[in-house]
Formats: structure tokens, C-alpha cells, sequence
């Protein structure tokens, strides 16, 4: 088994979402979906190797279902076209995970907060307030911004958050409503045997920027 064929399956899942489809190929969908498990496995350990504070996650709790959820989104297709994996998850959930997500569309590595409930945007914009100086060191990394580019998805506020003034030093980032970044991969990436070495690299560089915003929630 390889990522050839996950994403070959994946392509085939794209030209026929149906459940009559994956019905037909299900063992197939199983043999990939418990190959990527045991890949996300082996992941798992050489990260928990290289960072005292990861959260153990195996692969099996790390991979997302397939199917989408109809029910909050009707005109959905049944089944999602990617394979999507969280790792570093914290058993009380408060914390951004490492998100690895392989597609036919695209497939990219991403990590932080998006669209938070309130409780946990506050709390970002709290740590903001307090001391967005080192917030704004970890993103202008030199080697940060050549490994990643921040989320913007468009949904910032226009004026200031309530609480804040409209000159505060940090305003760009206080009407921020996702704290998150991504790598974008290509599939000769994800098909190279070094692929688990780019997973682990890229996650030594996200490390601060997830370190910072985790502490903003808990502490």
C-alpha cells in the first residue's frame, strides 16, 4: 500500500461520491484507511520523541470520517474527497491540533485555531493583549514565513473587538477571528519517501506558534 493509491482512491471516490460506490469498494476504502492509520502510527511516535509535552495519538483516533456530516449540510457530497488527520489531540480537547489533510484538491499541513467558539477566542485575544509582542516574533520567523502563511479567511472584524480600542498596537491582530497557519503540499511531496520527514520538520517550526496560543487557553 502507498499514498499512489490513496490518492488514486480518492480520485475515484471524487468521480463517484455515492454510497452504491463505496459500497462496492469498501474493502478497498478499509485497506487504505488502515494503511494511513498505521502510517499515522509511526508518525505519532516519532513526534511524541521529539516533544516531551505531545499528546499521544494513534492513528486511529487522529484520522477523521470520510463521510460528511448531511444533516448540518444537506447539499454536501455523502462522502468528503480528502483524508483528513489530528494529531498532538489533548484528552480535554482545549488545544489547536497538528492537521494533516490529503486531497484531490489540495493537500496541506495546518495547525492553530479556526473559527474558535467565543470562550476560546477570547482567550487568544486575552494573551494578545497581554503580550503580542512574542506573538508577532514567532510569525515574522524568518523561517516561519518561508514555512507557512496565516489563515485569512476573510471574516475578520472591521472595527475593534469589544473591550479593546480602536489604536491598540495589536488591533490587526485582536479582530483576527481564526488563529491558524498552512503548509500547502504537493502530491510529488506527499509521494516522496521523505514524506514523514517533511510531516516532522514542519511540525518543529509550528511548535512555538501552537505553544504560544495552547498556553493561551489553558493558563
Amino acid at each position: 500500500m502507498s499514498f499512489y493509491k490513496l490518492y488514486d482512491f480518492l480520485r475515484d471516490l471524487q468521480k463517484n461520491n455515492s454510497k452504491d460506490w463505496m459500497d462496492e469498494n469498501r474493502k478497498r476504502y478499509h485497506e487504505i484507511r488502515d494503511w494511513y492509520i498505521q502510517w499515522l502510527d509511526e508518525l505519532n511516535v516519532e513526534l511524541a520523541r521529539i516533544d516531551d509535552d505531545y499528546n499521544d495519538t494513534p492513528g486511529r483516533k487522529a484520522i477523521n470520517r470520510i463521510n460528511n456530516n448531511l444533516m448540518f449540510h444537506p447539499n454536501k457530497p455523502v462522502y468528503k474527497d480528502h483524508l483528513g488527520a489530528g494529531m498532538d489531540l489533548s484528552s480535554h480537547g482545549k488545544q489547536g491540533d497538528f492537521y494533516i489533510h490529503l486531497g484531490t484538491q489540495e493537500s496541506f499541513i495546518a495547525g492553530g485555531f479556526y473559527k474558535p467558539k467565543k470562550k476560546i477566542l477570547d482567550s487568544l485575544r486575552d494573551a494578545i493583549d497581554y503580550n503580542g509582542a512574542d506573538y508577532k516574533r514567532i510569525l515574522n520567523k524568518k523561517s516561519f514565513k518561508e514555512t507557512f502563511y496565516v489563515i485569512n479567511d476573510g471574516d475578520s472584524l472591521k472595527t475593534a473587538p469589544k473591550g479593546y480600542s480602536q489604536d491598540h498596537e495589536h488591533i490587526d491582530l485582536l479582530r483576527l477571528k481564526t488563529f491558524a497557519v498552512q503548509h500547502d503540499l504537493t502530491q510529488k511531496e506527499v509521494l516522496a519517501n521523505d514524506f514523514k520527514a517533511k510531516c516532522i520538520k514542519v511540525y518543529k517550526e509550528m511548535k512555538p506558534f501552537r505553544a504560544y496560543l495552547n498556553k493561551a487557553i489553558t493558563v
